[in-house]
């Protein structure tokens, strides 16, 4: 597939990246998202531990998601989730949708969806809830025109 994408095919399932960014240890919470996203028909490309913004958004854009899932759990959301979304921008991919998940006090939850983030999710959300806001965040149209790989 060529760097812009127009459409997204009602057939082509919806590609997820789930992130574990920083220096939390702790996965199981975002296997569990990703397993129930894979349930649910979508592709998921989990990027495993301790990646940075800038990994995550190269292999967002290596991998052609539509969405991105933070798992967050170490109390660094109000430093990596504003950077991962201006590297978005900068690599022309702004369309490409960003939910994030794990111990983020309410005040901060709100701060994060005003700068762009799709949704924010709280401990003991329900994973139907979060499939649901995965796809309507990669909605009927697919990303904007995006840079060829490799321009982080």
């Amino acid at each position: 597939m060529g760097p812009a994408v127009a459409s997204r095919d009602m057939n082509t399932p919806i590609r997820v990246l789930v992130a574990k960014p920083g220096l939390d240890g702790h996965d199981r919470g975002a296997r569990v998202i990703a397993k129930a996203l894979r349930d649910a028909g979508m592709e998921v490309i989990y990027t495993g531990l301790r990646q940075t913004p800038e990994m995550i958004v190269n292999a967002a854009l290596q991998e052609d998601v539509q969405v991105i899932g933070l798992s967050m759990l170490s109390g660094a959301h109000n430093s990596v989730v504003p950077r991962v979304l201006e590297l978005l921008r900068e690599n022309g991919m702004a369309g490409v949708k960003v939910i994030v998940g794990g111990i983020i006090p309410g005040d901060d939850a709100r701060d994060l969806e005003r700068q762009g983030v799709a949704k924010v999710f709280q401990p003991g959300a329900s994973l139907e809830s979060i499939v649901a806001s995965v796809r309507e965040a990669a909605g009927p149209v697919g990303l904007a025109d995006r840079p060829a790989a490799g321009h982080l």
